[in-house]
């Protein structure tokens, strides 16, 4: 038996040393011929936009293994410019910087019979990328020109390629938006990218289940901060999510907001530039078009939600407001305007509250009106012309509290395509105590509600860039209104009794209907004042219902609002009645005392 088993262990001995003696042979005889081919590959599949440089490739054909060292994939700037002039360069271009490649177990026999290479894994050392965005417009107007594809670049080699996992981390990554010659950058750290199943093959770039040619990319990217261009605001997450696969992007923790206080803001500024702070828990798109927003930057989307969150915006009128026409500039009509697509099926919003907050220079107070737990369906939200012929409308149905009191329902309807910025809306608001509107009127306009009961309001109404109308009810019952006097030190107010007494007994109706049973219904035509943006003139026109539902007409309005004369009238015919009054019952009283003594 022993030497049998001598035998056969120099048969494996023998073995070893020819499968070494046939690696190390193939190692230096295939290296420079592989170095070749690797960088010609580059070349060729890229239109020479690309080149390929790196240190040392080590190969092990034996194990499968090949390792390039301190790799760069570098974009040629000259080529770029001339395939832009030949309207054939794309609009993103990377510059990739890696310690090492490593691809482990590939079967060279395969290579060598079936030229097909599987490669089971590939791994990034201390990966740095640089993407760089520059749109063109011949890229949106290609129609049905066909451009290479990655496999027909490598057919002549390798009939398929496939590599079961590529896994890179803590990656370095810089994103560049360069817009009429101006750059802009974004940088983040300690990425993790996992691709799942990359194949190249006759078929697999029709398959429409794989993203360039894989089956799955997940992202993942812990929290940063980025500071935008305009030195002012800055943009923050905690944590970002991609997933090719289930087409998704999940953003935790996101915030946009001023690097300053609310008080540096306007000092920064000098002016009353609407300052905004938005804070979302969770904003997801869900079946993204990934391939869309990498090669011509459009975004493809069937949702996106928006859920538990805060809008905050705040205006302060103690610095000057620089006043220019708005019209042309509704919110339909400013996402028209964006040069990239937009398609997106449904924006979802769930748990937001909103806040509008002003400061009045006047009476040096900061009012606040706040509309809570806003929630509700955005539909239609595209500028794309083509989509829009079929469905021309952007829709919205909302509903939240106001005040944290009353329910408001809010229906829009934005003609997409019209030249004139014709919308509709209609609504509605629940029953609420008036007089929790104090939080802003008491501030900004010196008056309070007394009382007041909400009893519903409803109302149907068209616009245009121009004009608003429609029709507008108010039910309400007991309202009561205080004009106050200038504040205190202490900023206390005390009511102006005698005119607050004018005002609610001769130039308001305190309910609707009124004291003679008759029912006011608001016919509303509201011409817009060209500098009041669209939501102004949405509340103006709303107002304008308001008012008349109270039976304030414009004679009754100059006396409530007209500062100083219509007031101080009002005041002074007051007065003389009522000294009027007294004199008439003194002398009254007088004579009747004069009576009796006689």
């Amino acid at each position: 038996m022993r030497p049998v088993w001598k035998w056969i262990i120099g048969i494996v001995v023998f073995l070893i040393i020819v499968i070494i003696g046939v690696g190390l042979y193939f190692n230096s005889n295939w290296k420079p011929i592989l170095e070749t081919k690797l960088k010609e590959v580059v070349s060729n599949s890229t239109n020479g936009l690309y080149s390929l440089k790196y240190d040392d490739l080590d190969l092990n054909l034996t194990l499968g293994n090949v390792t390039l060292k301190n790799a760069e994939l570098i974009p040629d700037s000259v080529v770029y410019q001339q395939l832009v002039q030949k309207k054939l360069a794309p609009n993103s271009r990377y510059h990739i910087k890696l310690d090492a490649l490593k691809v482990r177990r590939f079967n060279l026999w395969d290579v060598i019979m079936n030229r097909k290479l599987f490669i089971n894994n590939i791994a990034f050392d201390s990966p740095s990328i640089h993407l760089m965005s520059e749109r063109h417009d011949f890229n949106d107007t290609l129609g049905n020109k066909q451009n290479k594809t990655l496999y027909d670049n490598i057919k002549e080699i390798f009939s398929s390629v496939n590599v079961k996992d590529i896994d890179i981390q803590n990656v370095k990554f810089k994103f560049s938006k360069i817009e009429q010659g101006k750059s802009s950058a974004l940088e983040l750290d300690s990425i993790a990218i996992k691709i799942h199943d990359v194949l190249l093959d006759e078929t697999s770039v029709k398959d429409t289940s794989r993203l360039f040619y894989t089956k799955m990319v997940e992202i993942n990217v812990p929290g940063f901060e980025y500071e935008l261009s305009n030195g002012i605001y800055l943009a923050k997450f905690d944590h970002l999510t991609i997933n090719t696969l289930e087409q998704n992007v999940l953003m935790t923790k996101v915030e946009y907001k001023p690097k300053m206080s609310k008080a540096d803001y306007f000092k920064e500024r000098n002016q009353n530039v609407t300052m905004a702070v938005l804070k979302f828990d969770t904003l997801r798109f869900e079946k993204l078009d990934f391939k869309r927003v990498i090669d011509v930057q459009q975004t493809i989307a069937k949702l996106v939600q928006i859920k538990n969150g805060t809008v905050s915006l705040y205006n302060d009128k103690r610095y000057p407001k620089k006043t220019s026409s708005k019209i042309g500039m509704s919110p339909h009509q400013q996402l028209m305007k964006v040069k990239q697509l937009i398609k997106i099926d449904s924006i979802l919003v769930d748990n937001i509250d909103l806040l509008y907050s002003e400061h009045s220079a006047k009476f040096n107070q900061e009012g606040t009106l706040t509309f809570n737990q806003a929630k509700g369906v955005i539909s239609n939200v595209t500028n794309d012309s083509v989509t829009l012929q079929n469905n021309k409308f952007m829709k919205a149905a909302l509903e939240a509290k106001i005040m944290n009191a009353g329910l408001l329902k809010i229906q829009f309807a934005f003609d997409m395509l019209s030249t004139t910025g014709e919308h509709t809306y209609k609504g509605s608001l629940g029953r609420m105590n008036a007089t929790a509107f104090n939080k802003i009127l008491r501030p900004l306009l010196n008056v309070e509600l007394g009382s007041g009961n909400i009893r519903s309001v409803s109302f149907n109404m068209q616009g245009t860039d121009r004009k608003n109308w429609g029709d507008f009810r108010f039910d309400y019952d007991h309202l009561k209104l205080n004009l106050l006097n200038a504040p205190n030190q202490d900023m206390s107010k005390t009511k102006k009794g005698i005119l607050s007494f004018v005002v609610n007994n001769i130039l308001i109706n305190d309910s609707n209907p009124d004291a003679n049973e008759k029912y006011h219904v608001a016919k509303v035509n509201y011409t817009r004042v060209p500098e009041h943006t669209f939501f102004k003139t949405l509340w103006q026109s709303l107002l304008d219902g308001i008012k008349q539902c109270a039976g304030i007409s414009k004679e009754r309005e100059a006396k409530l609002m007209g500062t100083a004369e219509s007031v101080k009238d009002v005041a002074s015919e007051s007065k003389k009645v009522i000294n009027k009054t007294g004199n008439f019952f003194k002398g009254l009283f007088k004579k009747k005392d004069d009576q009796e003594n006689e």
